[in-house]
């Protein structure tokens, strides 16, 4: 510790909750998300091409509880990391960066994720049980 008492650098007990932060990590946390989704993807792939049996098999597991959430889950990654990276391309030509601009596009980018997840999933639910 220095002279004055105080820690060398900044901690989590130091910093408040503010939405750039959780946006900063979500953002990062999204695209793990999306790289681990790749080895779903290529799990389908493989199965269709490996014919009627492997596709109904991927098709069974995709279309369970489970694979229903981790679809769920990709799509919000997907479309969260894509709304934050065009805020993302916003600010590297110079816009957005008023405190005002850039909490409503981080609550925008967050909203959006869940409004598009949902309209995703609600079509993708009515297209496996119709």
């Amino acid at each position: 510790m220095p002279a004055r008492g105080r820690p060398l650098s900044p901690h989590l007990q130091v910093y408040r909750w503010q939405i750039g932060n959780t946006l900063s990590v979500l953002h990062r946390f999204t695209g793990l998300l999306l790289s681990l989704g790749l080895l779903a993807l290529v799990y389908w792939l493989v199965a269709l091409a490996g014919g009627a049996g492997g596709y109904a098999a991927a098709l069974g597991l995709f279309a369970g509880p489970l694979g229903l959430s981790a679809l769920c889950g990709a799509a919000f990654a997907f479309f969260f990391h894509l709304l934050n990276g065009v805020r993302h391309l916003l600010w590297d030509v110079g816009y957005g960066f008023e405190r005002r601009t850039r909490h409503a596009s981080g609550w925008l980018a967050a909203g959006g994720a869940v409004a598009l997840t949902a309209l995703v999933g609600t079509l993708v639910w009515h297209r496996l049980h119709s």
